[in-house]
């Protein structure tokens, strides 16, 4: 893999924003993905926005940029975190 292909992968991994659990994105139920995301919005002291848009930002990141090489099955599960992220900070689903 090229250098230049592999930049997102090294964002998302080490994030100056959010710590990440690992494995958070491959994580099955959608609800857990949200929480991981929250808890580690949450505890950054590094974000440059508020917890929720740091949370949505990095998945809608991950979305954006694994593209095609993400299945019809995990894209649903990833959208579905976007919906379930809303939920656990009280914002209105889309």
């Amino acid at each position: 893999m090229a250098k230049s292909e592999n930049w997102s992968q090294k964002v998302t991994e080490s994030s100056d924003a959010l710590n990440l659990e690992n494995g958070v994105f491959a994580l099955e139920d959608p609800r857990e993905i949200a929480r991981s995301l929250k808890k580690s919005a949450e505890e950054s002291n590094r974000r440059k926005s508020d917890p929720y848009r740091s949370a949505m930002s990095m998945l809608t990141f991950y979305i954006n940029r694994a593209g095609k090489q993400l299945t019809a099955e995990q894209k649903e599960r990833l959208e579905a975190a976007k919906d379930e992220l809303r939920d656990l900070f009280g914002k209105p689903r889309k």
